[in-house]
């Protein structure tokens, strides 16, 4: 039997930085869901990325001094080593500036354009760069972006525009008809109140004051506006020919079961992105989830803050699956979450050390203990056994309850209603009391038995969202996972063979000492303190006044053959002949940039044999830290003019 095909997809995170753990959450989140699709019987296909035009890149990279496509080459290799650290499992990491999905795009332009959704028109308003949007003076918010309340500045220019009304009516009823396309409910009232119902404006598509981005084939000048190019990476890498030539991937997944976003990005994804794949003849995606964020204190993080925290870093102090369980389990459905290393620690103290791992290490050892390691077998049952019994057999319908519609914390917290019932039946039968009676052995090994099924229950389903916890937890019940399907019959653990070793699952933290050592660590990285400067001794005023100090404009500069320190020089120093200097500063410069800089020379120094060459003079450049600079000066300034 085929399994049943899912297809979920994160947004594609934007190349302009280092993603913060507020935009980490979003992959872990989709992972665990693609980890219980996996669980429980899905073919699933789970695609990622990153979205690496637009303006803004193009003005990071010159700020840089780096060309777009180094920038994003950089933090694209970042987003992908964290997505990885996490330990998320997506089947495809998309790239925007890949050749094969900007060929797509200048066709999906193009026949938008000719089917005439597209036309060409000219842009005059408000425009918010970090959310790279136009706005009309009435959607601003306080005189501000209204997605970010940043300021907004004026914009003109020539643009193509979609014909967005024209697709209004029969999205609004796409809506109508289908209550679970946009969720939480709250998302959905948002959109059709504060854009659908007061009416659509056309779209931007296209931009002509920046270059970065996919260029217009057939209008030079303009390149595709960053949102159709980024929202079309859905189908462009799922395998949709704008040609209809859709390969057999894209017929098997498409359309996709939910596109997880943030929810400061869900009017493009449940109003635009609709419209455009409503305008190419392809269905829509079957939901739109967007998920809250991720707060520090009342806000979100933000680098002018100060108060971003990132997932390699939590990780290095807490692991992967503590750093797994807190995004996921704390972040509530529809409402933003609150997230600090204290309350990293005490979610860890609480639930993963005590309720999870304590349960785990005790039940390990004391079959250790009382059976020499040995699964006892069950024998002895009494009506508290059935009450366990029967939370282990009903949790994989309760967790796929939560599942169905994407209640995720809530779907952990059946697996650790499961883990409190287990503890509780501990302190109920207390073993270590049965173990002193000889004649109780039988109901000891029951006892233990149970517990040792109910861990191998939790562990089944813990692994969508702990994964890495899962597979130790099997290690120490000696027993392999068997999925979902071994979870029908309570009698999986089989009598006779041996557990694993215990260990200790999550250490318990010393929260005082840990933030105390959060907070050093904070220092250390810090910008050090700058060393004092230190001076030479006094010199008479007089013999200043005898060093001639000119400024020169460099005429040409090369190599110094057989040397690697020094480069030669041709000023002009007012003079009208040429004057030759070498410097050593070949490590610091490259010959062809320093042509044309206005430079600043000591003139009356006598000459001086350098490798077989004339020096005359001196340039001025200052030296910290191993670090040299060549002291230049605005062009403006003539040659020969003096320092004085």
């Amino acid at each position: 039997m085929d399994k049943k095909p899912y297809y979920i997809s994160t947004a594609i995170a934007y190349t302009s930085a280092k993603p913060h753990i507020g935009n980490t959450y979003e992959i872990v989140l989709a992972d665990a869901i693609a980890r219980y699709k996996r669980l429980t019987g899905y073919d699933v296909y789970f695609q990622t990325g990153t979205d690496e035009h637009g303006q803004k890149i193009q003005e990071k990279a010159e700020a840089a001094g780096i060309t777009p496509q180094q920038h994003v080459d950089n933090v694209a290799a970042q987003v992908k080593d964290i997505w990885d650290l996490m330990n998320t499992t997506y089947d495809k990491f998309v790239r925007t500036t890949d050749p094969m999905h900007e060929k797509k795009v200048q066709k999906i332009f193009k026949k938008l354009y000719d089917q005439g959704d597209i036309y060409k028109g000219s842009y005059k308003g408000k425009y918010c760069k970090p959310c790279e949007s136009f706005w009309t003076e009435s959607q601003l918010k306080d005189g501000c972006c209204p997605d970010c309340g940043r300021p907004v500045v004026d914009a003109e220019e020539e643009a193509y525009f979609f014909r967005m009304s024209k697709y209004a009516d029969r999205l609004m009823k796409h809506i109508e008809e289908h209550p679970e396309f946009i969720q939480p409910e709250s998302r959905k009232n948002e959109m059709v109140n504060n854009f659908l119902k007061p009416g659509l404006q056309d779209l931007c598509v296209s931009r002509t004051s920046f270059s970065w981005g996919i260029p217009v084939d057939f209008d030079p000048g303009h390149v595709v506006y960053v949102w159709l190019d980024a929202l079309t990476n859905y189908i462009t890498f799922c395998g949709y020919d704008p040609d209809g030539n859709h390969d057999e991937h894209y017929k098997k997944f498409w359309p996709a079961d939910v596109h997880l976003i943030g929810k400061d990005i869900i009017r493009f994804h449940t109003i635009y992105w609709p419209i455009f794949l409503m305008a190419l003849g392809e269905p829509l995606p079957k939901q739109v989830f967007g998920h809250p964020w991720l707060l520090v204190g009342e806000g979100k993080m933000s680098k002018s803050l100060g108060n971003v925290i990132y997932a390699d870093d939590l990780v290095r102090l807490f692991g992967v699956d503590a750093v797994r369980y807190y995004v996921l389990h704390e972040m509530p459905f529809a409402n933003d979450g609150v997230i600090s290393y204290e309350l990293i620690c005490e979610r860890i103290n609480s639930e993963l050390a005590n309720v999870l791992g304590n349960l785990v290490n005790r039940t390990i050892a004391m079959t250790k203990k009382y059976f020499g390691g040995v699964v006892p077998a069950p024998v002895d049952a009494e009506p508290v056994d059935d009450e366990l019994k029967a939370v282990a057999l009903g949790l994989p319908a309760a967790v796929e309850k939560r599942m169905a519609d994407l209640h995720v914390a809530d779907a952990i917290d059946e697996v650790f209603t499961l883990l409190r019932r287990s503890n509780k039946y501990i302190d109920e039968t207390m073993p270590w009391a049965l173990a002193k009676d000889e004649a109780k052995k039988g109901r000891l090994g029951t006892v233990l038995y149970n517990l040792l099924e109910s861990i191998r229950f939790a562990a089944t389903m813990l692994r969508p969202y702990l994964p890495e916890t899962a597979d130790k937890i099997f290690a120490q019940l000696g027993t392999e996972d068997k999925g979902v399907e071994s979870l029908a019959a309570f009698g999986g653990m089989t009598a006779g063979a041996s557990v694993g070793e215990a260990s200790i699952l999550f250490e318990r933290i010393d929260i005082p000492k840990k933030l105390a050592e959060i907070e050093e660590e904070k220092k250390a990285q810090m910008e050090p303190e700058k060393p004092a400067v230190t001076f030479l001794p006094d010199i008479p005023f007089d013999d200043f006044c005898k060093v001639d100090m000119t400024v020169c404009k460099v005429l040409a500069c090369e190599n110094v053959k057989k040397s690697e320190k020094l480069l030669k020089f041709q000023l002009d120093d007012g003079s009208g002949t040429p004057r030759q200097i070498l410097s050593g500063i070949a490590k610091y410069y490259k010959a062809e940039e320093l042509v044309g800089k206005t430079v600043v020379a000591v003139t009356n120094l006598p000459p001086r044999k350098m490798m077989g060459q004339e020096s005359n003079g001196m340039l001025l450049s200052a030296e910290k830290d191993g670090k040299l600079n060549l002291l230049m000066l605005d062009d403006a300034i003539e040659a020969g003019s003096k320092l004085c």
